[in-house]
């Protein structure tokens, strides 16, 4: 079990030295032995802010983290679990109120067991507070960015966790909506850990404590200083234009030819990944999500790494489109993919309904959207990710309705004919320049 630390000591942890002011509280008298009449529950509370020092489970405050302004919701797990109660939802409140009335992002530090069965039914509708809170946060378009401790069960991992923007987590925490105390007898405990909810797509990272004060820095500082755009990366590999469509194929489908890791290195002096589609899935070799700093400013990337594409990754790329718009942080788009992967598990994982969803995301978009097109560029699977307008594409690029291979099987050609109907598809930059279908072919780099 990993060691638990108090509200104050997770505060230290993270929190620049003397930068923490706790906000007022206002809590007045609560009935005997609260508002159902628990009895021992007066008793209960008192013992419990003996042996912590706290009146409620969790406490709340501003600072600065790595010089970046911040309301922090610390819980104390050591008070009844850190569950929560009507105080509790009333501290939760306060702090959300005061982070949109001063425009400060907010960091729950979350360590609960869920609901207070001391207070009922009362207690499990201060989710529904919770709940409000952060959408009225989110709208107001304010950076959440939850740290999972161990525990992290419950309500508290469905509201302030799972429902944060960015959700970090410290090592071997335990986190999972179900408690240790509720789960079927024959459950696998290492589904209920931080390491599991990274790896199903329901959270960005598990960080060290020693290092959880800079990682949530640079959260903190990418999601709150926007880049005024997303200008096209200088091409990185070839500097010739293909002669022939084939050869455009060819060229994009070079082991040699960089990929969108070598493009991200060069675009951002430091980035940090956001992972999973948040419904149970990830793609971590196929699409490449996050926020990176440019010139001191951010930009989010979502960038194909040149395999076929499966529906984790364009549901995560969707979230990060979607975050990118409500904070007004500029996108950079890599297409880099043969197509979408076409399996028939990428059918059961709703292959469809993700490449919808990134096409809708990339068409709603407010915030300025700037694709580059730096390989393959294979049909919707690519063009989801395509802003309408301001698309660019390297020298050593293509993008083709399909594959000329497929085209030919499509219109029953022989297999001789595929180069052919390659220079009939007009899927060179050049072509697409010509047919006004991108904006114009990048430099490389000086």
């Amino acid at each position: 079990m990993p060691e638990r630390l108090s509200a104050r000591d997770i505060l230290a942890l993270v929190c620049d030295a003397s930068t923490f002011a706790e906000l007022p509280h206002q809590e007045g008298k609560s009935a005997p032995d609260g508002p159902i009449s628990w009895e021992g529950y007066d008793a209960s509370r008192a013992r419990a802010a003996r042996r912590t020092g706290e009146e409620e489970s969790v406490v709340c405050g501003t600072a600065r983290v790595e010089g970046t302004p911040a309301v922090l919701i610390a819980f104390e797990f050591g008070f009844l679990g850190g569950s929560l109660g009507r105080r509790t939802g009333d501290r939760l409140e306060r702090a959300y109120t005061h982070a949109r009335a001063h425009r400060l992002p907010v960091v729950p530090l979350i360590a609960t067991g869920g609901s207070r069965m001391q207070e009922g039914m009362l207690a499990l509708t201060q989710l529904q507070r919770v709940a409000r809170q952060s959408a009225l946060t989110r709208e107001a378009g304010l950076p959440q960015i939850a740290v999972l401790r161990d525990p992290t069960t419950g309500g508290g991992w469905a509201t302030l966790g799972a429902g944060a923007d960015i959700t970090l987590a410290l090592p071997g925490a335990q986190v999972g909506f179900a408690g240790s105390r509720v789960r079927p007898p024959d459950a696998d405990p290492a589904a209920y850990t931080a390491e599991a909810q990274v790896a199903a797509g329901s959270a960005d990272a598990v960080v060290r404590p020693e290092e959880l004060r800079e990682t949530l820095g640079l959260w903190l500082r990418l999601l709150t200083t926007p880049a005024a755009e997303a200008p096209p990366p200088s091409a990185l590999g070839s500097t010739t234009l293909p002669a022939t469509g084939w050869e455009a194929v060819l060229r994009a489908r070079s082991p040699e030819r960089p990929r969108a890791q070598a493009y991200l290195d060069a675009c951002f002096t430091r980035r940090a990944a956001l992972v999973g589609d948040r419904c149970g899935g990830a793609d971590p070799d196929g699409m490449l999500c996050g926020f990176g700093e440019r010139d001191g400013r951010t930009i989010a990337y979502a960038a194909q790494t040149g395999t076929n594409t499966r529906p984790a990754g364009y549901r995560t790329a969707a979230r990060l489109i979607r975050l990118a718009d409500r904070l007004g942080i500029p996108v950079l788009t890599l297409v880099d993919t043969p197509g979408a992967a076409n399996d028939a598990e990428a059918e059961r994982e709703g292959a469809g309904a993700a490449i919808a969803d990134v096409f809708e995301a990339v068409a709603a978009a407010r915030t300025a959207v700037t694709t580059l097109v730096i390989g393959e560029g294979g049909s919707g699977g690519a063009l989801a990710l395509a802003a309408p307008g301001n698309t660019w594409a390297t020298p050593d690029s293509y993008f083709s309705v399909i594959a000329p291979e497929l085209a030919a099987a499509i219109l029953k050609r022989p297999p001789e004919e595929t180069e052919a109907t390659a220079d009939q598809l007009r899927i060179r930059p050049q072509d697409l320049v010509e047919l006004g279908l991108i904006r114009g072919i990048v430099d490389p780099r000086p």
